[in-house]
């Protein structure tokens, strides 16, 4: 079993940045991948940022070039930089994680909620226009 604990998120003016943590803890020795997902009311749960332990990370197309995700492995928390927000950006964001190891065929789907194994309770991140 893994826990995920995300943390950071709040309320912040369209042009402003956050950074959210996500805490993993118990087996994550199992886990390769993980990433960030974010739903907003009334809309399907949608992935924003992935990143594999050895390096590979992958980005929405509505987020690149404004949102970073990193990993820490030692203090095993991933982290998602979020810059030059946008009221669209505002939404629930979770954690998830993948357990076993990833194919090159998982890249196409890693936005896909049903990929992954555990998730976190989420944290409200709000911009205002």
């Amino acid at each position: 079993q893994v826990e995920l604990v995300e943390s950071g998120g709040g309320s912040v003016q369209a042009g402003g940045s956050l950074r959210l943590s996500c805490a993993a803890s118990g087996n994550t020795y199992r886990v390769y991948w993980m990433a960030w997902f974010r739903q907003a009311p009334g809309k399907e749960r949608e992935g924003v940022a992935g990143s594999h332990n050895d390096g590979p990370i992958t980005y929405a197309d509505s987020v690149k070039g404004r949102f970073t995700i990193s990993k820490d492995n030692a203090k095993n928390t991933l982290y998602l930089e979020m810059n030059s927000v946008i009221p669209e950006d505002t939404a629930m964001y979770y954690c998830a994680a993948r357990e076993g190891l990833v194919s090159p065929v998982f890249y196409r789907f890693w936005g896909a909620p049903d990929k992954y194994n555990y998730w976190g309770r989420g944290t409200q991140v709000t911009v205002a226009s």
